[in-house]
């Protein structure tokens, strides 16, 4: 245990200057005084008896709203295991269990019966209510947590509050049967069954604004999304009622494809007392289950860096201000592996957020499947404990003691900022949706829930026996209810969608309709030497391994001084550094993204005998309110959630550029479904702009099936491009911009290019590997000084005038190196000209006409690709480029099943034609 608690432990000393390191907040451990000591240890059997309950009460707890899980005997809550008489007993309490006066609850007796003390064990931990944390390896935040629990009086909510609470609760009803009268055929997935989420959210919500938090990060899955929103998200049910008869969410006129009823989202400011008036942004999301968890924790994580950028919080940490809220499906929650994926970053100082508070809704089925082949866990809460989380589990059939769980939950995250879950057990009362009928697969379940009585109805008979309402005013209620929402469906006939997506920060974004521009992304070279030569600045004292120092930093300042041959690396920090300088932030993350996975960026410095970590660029900007910072993530190894986390930081803000880099760009496909339902289509359905970058390594030089390919042909079927290209002058609209550069100059510009649009877009980079470090791919700065800007299409060098070679060859990427070079060795640099493709999508029409009218009475036409056919950019580039060119000849490997092979003598004998080939085949 000592050498695992070391090797977590074990870290860099990051400077002032790594920006975006945020630890959690420091807590002081509260030790037990020696008279405590002392009576813990005479004691000890009742302190044995304390532990179990803390433990295992939840074991013992009246949890299963449907009771139809058998109640389990738990022996060690059995007194007499301890040697612990049940009557008679008297015992001093200090160090040992928290039990109130009657007087205050909150002050502890010095001493109890056994009587009292079992009673009070089994009150606050084998109720209604469950806990676990015992699995906390944190002393200090165990007795926190138990001290919490025992001595937590539970409130006496006023008359007001439960009214609330009945309000919450029965519009929730209201609501669902208005749907299923009104729109019979559709799906809503409503909450019935679950409406005690309301509370829970309701309580959450207040308890934050109270703290002083200002804005809350909420994503949730599609179970009572609408119950939600109409409700204390206020999302205009006319609105809604819109949607569901089929007109579009968006005005007239914008290029939205849309979104089904169950993703709808909403902005809005809530009023719960507390110092500042709540925002609340309730995230869009896929139907692919728990992919919106990273997306709102990235978001989160955003907003609250934006706010300490901004200067609003001086002693700032995360979620002082921003609390990210995380609601789950049961069965969801246990399988999707992005959950735990997530969970994992929950507690990085690049990732953390302050602490989420995760809702799991447990219907206790998922979509016909039971709990026992579900999840291979007691609950489905458990894969949680991998990051420590203490869980409260809830018997979702009393509303006060969800809202007494869901404060317990607040507080928690509250002092220690991090992740805590609320298990809320509770049934579906419907099937997976509307017109399902669940009883095919749960006879027993589904008699017993049509038998039982809504949580609404059983907390309305509560309020009623209390004297708080009468029948009579909960009948009316309910009617008030279904008659305003009788004239919002009304109302819908007339209603008018608004866009949301273009205000406050994003006001000075545009919605697209044309996204092909070519803007001056040029820098001044004296600006550009200044921020070459701070990239490897160290300060004094500061000792780098020799050979960085040697072949990093010597070779880099001898470049940026002579302003010629600069690598790939180079131009990435010109890029950077000139953005930082003109007030933007960057970040980058992904796996070694501070070293780079081929040792090319070393963006971050460690001392060699100290370990002291600095990022140089953002000393070269210190002092300056100005400029931006760049933020350096080293993740842990996952796809899947930083990808989806990276995507939610592009959508807080237009003014940080967010980049992602795989390993390999193999490796990418673990992210797919963000790719999918985020990234190529989220404009399109929701008119939510990133400016998200994907850098993929890629390219074919024997590494085998998974470090070669970075599937470009996967990017280029999710563009929208139209196949149809011989409009020159229809405008392009591209959903994400997929690019193959050969040169740095090329890249410095599209990074640049990212910001320097008044909209923004997704880029997917198809990078260098070899192209790192090869002596031909190099820029000099007059190839990025002002009026310069980003070529889709670069032409041969050697034919920048046309001339009539006997072939035009059209290729994309590092192929073009070995083709070159072929050709001079053959001596035929006359005979063949190499058109580059460095733009992929949207297809360079233009660039490509302008190139091609170089060549009148050139007869052969060849595309050629290291790629299989059945791969890379043909697909894609066929059937757009032979209209262009009729006679268009594909050269380059045969299609393959993988990648690519495995088998050196076999790669070196496909390369070879590839390369050579091609000039055989020219007449």
């Amino acid at each position: 245990m000592r050498f695992r608690r070391l090797i977590q432990k074990r870290t860099y000393f990051y400077d002032r200057d790594v920006y975006g390191f945020r630890g959690t907040r420091p807590i002081e451990p509260v030790e037990y005084t020696p008279e405590e000591l002392q009576n813990r240890n005479q004691n000890a059997n009742l302190l044995r008896l304390v532990y179990a309950y803390r433990a295992h009460g939840h074991r013992a707890a009246q949890l299963d709203p449907l009771n139809m899980a058998p109640q389990e005997t738990v022996h060690e809550l059995d007194p007499s295991r301890y040697g612990i008489k049940t009557e008679g007993e008297s015992y001093n309490l200090q160090g040992i269990i928290h039990v109130g006066k009657s007087s205050d609850p909150s002050v502890s007796r010095e001493k109890a019966s056994i009587e009292t003390i079992l009673k009070h064990l089994q009150a606050s931990y084998a109720n209604r209510i469950g806990f676990e944390f015992a699995h906390i390896p944190n002393a200090p935040e165990r007795r926190w947590f138990a001290q919490l629990a025992e001595s937590f009086h539970k409130p006496k909510f006023s008359e007001d509050e439960k009214k609330y609470f009945f309000s919450l609760l029965s519009k929730s009803e209201v609501f669902d049967h208005f749907m299923a009268k009104k729109f019979p055929q559709v799906k809503r997935y409503g909450l019935e069954g679950g409406e005690s989420m309301m509370i829970v959210l309701y309580q959450l919500f207040r308890e934050a604004s109270l703290a002083g938090v200002q804005d809350a990060i909420v994503c949730m899955p599609h179970r009572g999304r609408l119950n939600l929103l109409t409700d204390i998200l206020k999302y205009s049910p006319a609105a809604l009622f819109s949607k569901v008869k089929g007109n579009s969410e968006f005005p007239d006129g914008l290029p939205a494809s849309g979104d089904v009823l169950s993703h709808l989202a909403i902005s809005t400011d809530l009023d719960f007392g507390g110092p500042e008036k709540l925002h609340v942004s309730m995230l869009h999301n896929p139907s692919h289950l728990e992919a919106a968890n990273p997306v709102a924790l990235g978001k989160a994580r955003a907003r609250q860096m934006d706010l300490y950028e901004k200067g609003k919080e001086t002693n700032c940490f995360l979620g002082d201000k921003v609390v990210c809220v995380q609601l789950h499906g049961d069965s969801a929650f246990t399988g999707q592996g992005v959950v735990t994926e997530t969970l994992g970053l929950s507690n990085l100082p690049h990732f953390t957020a302050g602490g989420s508070v995760h809702v799991i809704v447990n219907n206790q089925i998922g979509y016909t499947t039971p709990a026992m082949n579900a999840r291979s866990t007691v609950y489905t809460s458990d894969v949680g404990k991998m990051i420590n989380a203490p869980v409260i589990h809830v018997n979702a059939d009393f509303p006060e003691d969800v809202a007494y769980a869901a404060n317990l939950a607040y507080q928690y995250r509250n002092k220690f900022r991090k992740d805590v879950i609320i298990d809320l057990i509770c049934y579906r009362r419907m099937g997976h949706n509307e017109l399902d009928e669940p009883a095919f697969t749960q006879p027993q379940m589904y008699k017993k829930i049509r038998s039982t009585a809504s949580v609404p109805k059983k907390y309305e008979e509560k309020i009623q026996k209390e004297a708080i309402l009468s029948a009579d005013q909960i009948k009316a209620f309910r009617e008030q209810y279904f008659s305003h929402l009788e004239q919002q469906l009304e109302a819908s006939y007339s209603y008018k969608p608004d866009v949301e997506a273009f205000k406050g920060k994003w006001s000075g974004m545009i919605p697209t309709t044309k996204a092909v521009t070519k803007p001056d992304t040029g820098v001044d070279v004296d600006v550009l030497k200044q921020v070459g030569l701070a990239s490897v600045a160290t300060p004094e004292n500061f000792k780098v391994h020799p050979r960085i120092g040697k072949y990093h930093i010597e070779n880099r300042v001898q470049k940026v001084n002579s302003g010629t041959k600069l690598d790939w690396a180079t131009a990435e920090a010109l890029a950077f550094g000139s953005l930082l300088s003109e007030g933007y932030h960057v970040r980058i993350s992904g796996q070694d993204v501070g070293r780079g996975t081929f040792s090319q960026r070393h963006a971050m410095l460690v001392d060699n005998e100290t370990e002291r970590t600095i990022i140089p660029l953002n000393r070269f900007t210190a002092g300056d309110k100005k400029h931006g910072k760049l933020e350096i993530a080293n993740s842990h190894l996952s796809e899947f959630a930083v990808l989806g986390f990276e995507y939610g930081q592009s959508w807080e803000s237009p003014d940080k550029l967010c980049i992602w880099e795989a390993q390999f760009g193999d490796f990418f496909n673990g992210a797919q479904i963000v790719i999918d339902v985020y990234l190529s289509s989220g404009e399109a359905k929701w008119m939510r702009q990133s400016g998200l970058v994907m850098l993929l390594p890629h390219g074919y030089d024997g590494a085998g099936p998974e470090h070669s390919s970075c599937r470009v042909e996967r990017f280029l079927q999710l563009c929208d491009h139209r196949f149809d290209v011989t409009d020159l002058e229809k405008d392009d609209n591209p959903n994400m911009h997929v690019v193959n550069p050969t040169t740095p100059a090329q890249y410095f510009h599209l990074l640049r290019r990212q910001m320097h649009r008044n909209y923004r877009k997704p880029l997917i980079v198809v990078g260098p590997k070899v192209l790192l470090r090869h002596p031909q791919a190099t820029s000099d700065l007059s190839e990025m000084q002002p009026g310069t800007t980003f070529q889709p299409v670069l032409s041969d060098p050697l034919f920048s005038n046309g001339g009539d070679p006997k072939a035009v060859c059209f290729v994309s990427g590092k192929l073009y190196y070995d083709l070159i070079k072929e050709r001079q060795a053959r001596g035929m640099d006359e005979q063949v000209a190499f058109v580059r493709l460095e733009e992929l999508n949207p297809f360079p029409t233009k660039d490509l006409v302008t190139e091609i009218q170089k060549f009148k009475n050139c007869k052969q036409f060849f595309w050629i690709q290291e790629e299989p056919q059945n791969q890379g950019a043909y697909t894609f580039v066929e059937p757009r480029l032979r209209q262009l060119v009729p006679s268009l000849v594909y050269h380059g490997r045969d299609a393959l099943a993988a990648p690519a092979t495995g088998i050196s003598t076999t790669y070196k004998k496909e390369q070879a034609y590839v390369v050579k080939g091609v000039f055989d085949r020219i007449k």
